[in-house]
Order: structure tokens, then sequence, then C-alpha cells
């Protein structure tokens, strides 16, 4: 997610290299959480046999986890699949209870934890296993929820406090070795995890060119690029992901396909536009890099790319996720939006329009920070389900992958 108004203000080491089979083991679980018959030739989950990480059997992973996440879909009310759909945003440090109820009337399945928190891990886990309790059942079984928060560094920490280390920025990080930002990343997960957190909405995976700079609002202005050149943020932001995987926690490479080309914040900002990143842009090397090693997330954004799809923002485009970001870079996990609740990028759609479109477009999980939105989102998503056969389909395949994350991030109880 981009930095909120709030926060004002080539070659791979040999150490990156040893990750590739644990984040590879995510992504072979993500993918065959997809039954076979909704499997198109561009999502094949041929590659979750060849994953070796710890705990992975090769091919006798895919029909246990495919047969779990089935049972639980087949057990799930169409309010409880289309709920998996949403990730809702709570103050982590004063969660309001009518926003939680919200959540929880809606079945709404992940839950960001935003704002600042200064309570340190023991509070912050104390109010993630209060938010686990109220997870839905199917069948007598749990379907746990996905915690997530943005911990990328600098301005962007939501969590801090006793057992929660001080992350530097994304600039910062990016002049350690890969081998040394591995080891800290490995930490940082590792007081996530302790705190019931599964996801992290980081890395990000944004090239700001040197001659932008601090004029990039989004990114460059906080500081939060690894640096200034494709190799950089694609070994820096590789690392990052590979320390996490080693922890047990999930990232997000974001926002895809890049916010290190534009002036204004999406998040405050209306008719963001690239004018100049394409399909095949340099810029596009860390996610392709990130893809190949098994990320199990991927952010869109709410810009506009006008030498990729010069109709649509990002996150409501066809071309950007299902040809570039599905078939060309063959991304097989869960895709995210941006924040659909409150960015001014998106203000001119009512909320109905802004998750169909996502969603239509080949998204799986609406992130919004702004609870009273989920309402009529999930209401307009169950109508056009009932209307339409083939975005229905869509809805079944985003819960089946949504189901298979869960599984890897050990949310899901299965006999």
């Amino acid at each position: 997610m981009t930095a909120r108004a709030r926060a004002r203000r080539g070659r791979r080491s040999t150490a990156l290299r040893t990750a590739v089979p644990m984040v590879t083991m995510m992504l072979a679980v993500v993918a065959c959480g997809v039954p076979a018959s909704q499997v198109s030739p561009g999502n094949s989950p041929e590659s979750a046999t060849t994953g070796h990480g710890a705990g992975t059997r090769g091919a006798s992973v895919m029909p246990s986890a495919a047969s779990c996440t089935d049972q639980l879909f087949s057990g799930m009310t169409t309010a409880q699949r289309v709920g998996q759909l949403f990730m809702g945003g709570i103050s982590a440090a004063r969660p309001d209870q009518a926003q939680l109820r919200v959540l929880r009337d809606n079945h709404v399945g992940s839950i960001m934890l935003t704002g600042r928190s200064s309570a340190g891990v023991k509070a912050t886990r104390s109010l993630v296993d209060g938010l686990q309790r109220q997870a839905d059942q199917v069948a007598g079984r749990r379907v746990g929820i996905l915690v997530a928060t943005d911990q990328e560094g600098g301005h962007v920490q939501v969590l801090s406090g006793p057992g929660f280390a001080a992350i530097p920025s994304g600039l910062t990080q990016g002049s350690w070795s890969t081998a040394t930002l591995r080891t800290r990343a490995a930490q940082w997960a590792g007081q996530l995890k302790a705190a019931g957190v599964g996801l992290d909405l980081a890395p990000v995976a944004d090239v700001v060119p040197a001659g932008l700079g601090t004029r990039n609002g989004p990114i460059g202005r906080y500081f939060r690029e690894y640096g200034n050149t494709p190799d950089t943020v694609a070994s820096h932001s590789g690392a990052f992901a590979a320390g996490f995987a080693q922890a047990g926690v999930m990232t997000t490479l974001k926002h895809f396909p890049g916010l290190g080309q534009v002036l204004g914040n999406t998040d405050t900002t209306a008719n963001v536009v690239d004018s100049v990143t394409t399909a095949s842009s340099a810029s596009l090397t860390p996610f392709r890099n990130g893809i190949r090693s098994g990320s199990p997330f991927v952010m869109v954004s709410l810009a506009k790319y006008t030498k990729i799809d010069s109709t649509h923002v990002a996150a409501f485009s066809p071309t950007v996720i299902g040809r570039l970001l599905r078939t060309q870079l063959g991304f097989k996990g869960v895709v995210i939006s941006d924040d659909l609740g409150q960015a001014v990028a998106v203000r001119s759609y009512t909320p109905a329009q802004r998750a169909l479109n996502f969603l239509s477009a080949g998204g799986n999980m609406i992130l919004t920070v702004q609870p009273s939105t989920v309402p009529a989102m999930t209401q307009a998503v169950r109508t056009r389900m009932q209307q339409d056969a083939s975005f229905r389909a869509k809805v079944n395949d985003s819960v089946h992958r949504i189901l298979a994350a869960k599984l890897q991030a050990g949310l899901l109880t299965c006999r």
C-alpha cells in the first residue's frame, strides 16, 4: 500500500539463491489449491511438483492441499465465499468494535492492521488471537483469518514497541548486502510471526529513477525504494522476501506494474498516470524475478499505465492483470488490490463498482482500509454472481487461491 498522509514527511548472491526452493514451495501450495477444472493453460500448477522446501513431498502435496481447500470451499455458503475475497483494515492501536462487527457480519476472511501501534509483540498477539476466535467455521472446521500489515520500514512500519525492531527505510536496506538483508528480514518476520501476523504487504518492488527521486510522491518521497536500478531493487526485494519465507511469513510484491515513474500518490491524488512503463520495461524485473521465486501475493496499483492500457487503472485492467501479470509473467498466486476503500484514485467509483471492476479484471482479494465500504461491495459481488456465470467462476477461482494461501499459512484445519 502506498504511504498514507499520516506518514508525511542481474546478479543474485549465493545466499539469495539458496532461498529459492522455500519460496517456490509457497507458490506450489498456492497453485495446487485451484481445482483442475478451473486451471487454464496460463495458470497450470505443474510447477507445484518441483518444490523442495521443508515439509514438501513433491507431487504428494497437490492432492492433499487441493482436497482440503475443495472440501472447505464446498461447505461454504455464498456469503462465506464472498467474504474470503476481502481484507478489511482495522486500527492496530485502537480497534473499533463497530468496524469489527461489520467485518464479522460480512464473513471477511482477512484483516489488515493499520495506523501505528507501539504496543509491542505481546499486545498485538493478544489482539490477533481475539480476531481469530471470531473466524468463520465451515462444517466445524475453523477458516482462520489472514492477518496482514504494512511492515516495510522507515516511514511505513505499522507495528513497533517491545519485541519489534525499528526497521530502516528501503533505501537504507538497499545499501546492505543481500545476505545481510535476508538475515535481518528473517528476524523482522519472526517478530511478526510471534505477533500472529501471517502476511506482510511488502516488499516494495518499484524502481524510482535517480533523476526522479523524492519527486516521486508515493515511493521516493518516503525513501521506500531499495535503489534506483531494476537490478538493485530485484536483488534486495528478493532478499527481503527470502528472509520472510525462511521465517514462515508470506510477502507481497507491490505495486504492480510499478509506481516508480509517477509523480502523484494514488492514496491522495486522482488521475495518477505513468506514461513511461511498457509491458517489456526493465522496471518489471523485480516483479518478474519475485514471481519466478514464488511470491504468493502481488499487489496491483491504482495508477493508469497509458502504454499498457490507456483506458483503465491497473487494478481494473484485464490487460494488466490477465495478460501481463498472469500470462506474460506467469503469476499463479493471489492478486490483491491496493486500497479500494478510501484512496482518492478510485473515489469517482462507487464501492460496488470498485469491487466488481477489480474482480472482473482478474483480481482476487479486495483490500479496503474502510470497513464501511464492505457491505455494499459484498452485496454487489453476490448479486453479480447470481446474474453472470463467468463472473461466478472468477469468484470461485479467487476463493480457491485465497484458501490455498491460507493453507500455506497454517490457517486451515483439514481432516
